[in-house]
């Protein structure tokens, strides 16, 4: 029922911003939690961030050291990622997931959510 659709993936240099976004097509999306995941070449999938149905809520995971942000419109069914001060290693594929929520709560366990994109490559070089 749900599809998401990531985009605003590519190449960059170390130190630059990139601003990544999520389409969402189904029905209530209003009522998912919205998280962002990466995976690089030989290592888990690991937390980016997410955010609760409302955008009240966050969960960032612990390697992001405040330089990402998500945020969600939903009145345009899309969420954001927005990715400043880029690294090396934060070269990965960048995965949506969506996550049906009864209350504005949010986790940041990718075997909780029930939709993932096909993801967006992010490339950063030195």
């Amino acid at each position: 029922q749900v599809q998401l659709v990531e985009s605003g993936g590519g190449p960059v240099q170390a130190g630059d911003s990139l601003r990544l976004a999520c389409a969402f097509s189904g029905d209530s999306f209003s009522s998912y939690a919205m998280g962002w995941f990466r995976q690089a070449p030989g290592k888990r999938r690991e937390l980016v961030a997410a955010l609760s149905r409302s955008g009240g809520n966050t969960y960032y995971g612990s390697s992001m050291n405040g330089r990402f942000t998500i945020s969600r419109d939903n009145a345009k069914n899309t969420v954001y990622l927005q990715m400043n001060l880029l690294k090396p290693e934060d070269t990965a594929v960048y995965y949506c997931a969506a996550d049906w929520t009864a209350q504005d709560t949010v986790t940041g366990l990718p075997g909780q959510y029930d939709y993932w994109g096909q993801g967006t490559q992010v490339t950063v070089s030195s």
